[in-house]
């Protein structure tokens, strides 16, 4: 195993890397744990990652195609069915999940429990080799550690937890190659890449933040505007209906048509 390992990495050795949840995650473990006990909205959480894994795996076989480097077309294509594979996986169980817990839809918490990005943030045909790695490499490292935060707090669902237990052992290889190659293909920039990497993913999830922000904004704002300002033009229009006289009004005399005035 060792041997293939190294052998697809580029024959680059490395050390098996564990992923863990990052000091955040730890602290959030209570609202994880709050967020994953309803199986409805655990099945469609699964759902939502399925789609983000098929996504990446589109975009990195894309990558894999327009890439001149072999040793990068054959990781990024091994990436990008393992993607697919995590896909099919999360998908499988969540349909499981929900045939199981039908109902309404209900509050998801997606922005405080988000699944990989992986290259949402990207466009795959005006990135270099190494930006693409050095974004994949915090991207994997990131979802590493939220998967490993969630099966920490699956005890009532072994099922859901051994899923993403098997998806931590391919993160971790991603983690890996991602890093290995990056100092391959730029030894002296690799530092400043991953700095490069790290600002725009915090400028996305800034931009996400925003986002998020003003639709709760605008949702409280229309509720105030709802039960602020309607009431009293309504209050208004029965005023008035009331000064009305009831029944047919009687009609106007009409205009003699000898004159135009």
């Amino acid at each position: 195993m060792h041997n293939r390992r190294r052998s697809e990495s580029g024959g680059v050795s490395f050390r098996r890397v564990r992923p863990a949840p990052s000091t955040l995650d730890r602290m959030l473990k209570p609202l994880h744990r709050w967020i994953w006990a309803d199986a409805r909205r655990r099945g469609r959480k699964l759902l939502r990652f399925a789609e983000t894994e098929a996504d990446g795996g589109r975009d990195l076989a894309r990558a894999a195609e327009l890439t001149h480097d072999a040793v990068l077309r054959r990781l990024f294509f091994r990436h990008a069915g393992d993607e697919q594979r995590h896909a099919d996986l999360f998908g499988r169980r969540a349909r499981e999940l929900l045939a199981v817990q039908s109902g309404p839809p209900g509050f998801e918490a997606n922005w405080l429990a988000p699944g990989e990005r992986g290259l949402d943030d990207l466009r795959v045909e005006e990135e270099a080799d190494e930006t693409l790695l050095a974004f994949l490499h915090l991207s994997e490292q990131a979802a590493a550690g939220r998967f490993a935060a969630y099966a920490e707090v699956l005890h009532a669902d072994p099922q859901t937890r051994e899923l993403f237990a098997r998806v931590l052992e391919d993160e971790a290889f991603h983690m890996t190659y991602t890093r290995k190659q990056l100092a391959r293909l730029a030894p002296q920039k690799q530092g400043l890449r991953l700095w490069q990497a790290r600002a725009a993913r915090l400028w996305s999830a800034y931009l996400r933040l925003a986002a998020n922000v003003a639709a709760m904004f605008g949702h409280l704002l229309l509720l105030l505007q709802y039960f602020l300002l309607l009431p009293p033009f309504a209050i208004l229009a029965k005023r008035a209906a009331r000064s009305e006289p009831q029944g047919f009004a009687a009609a106007r005399r009409p205009t003699p048509l000898k004159s135009q005035y």
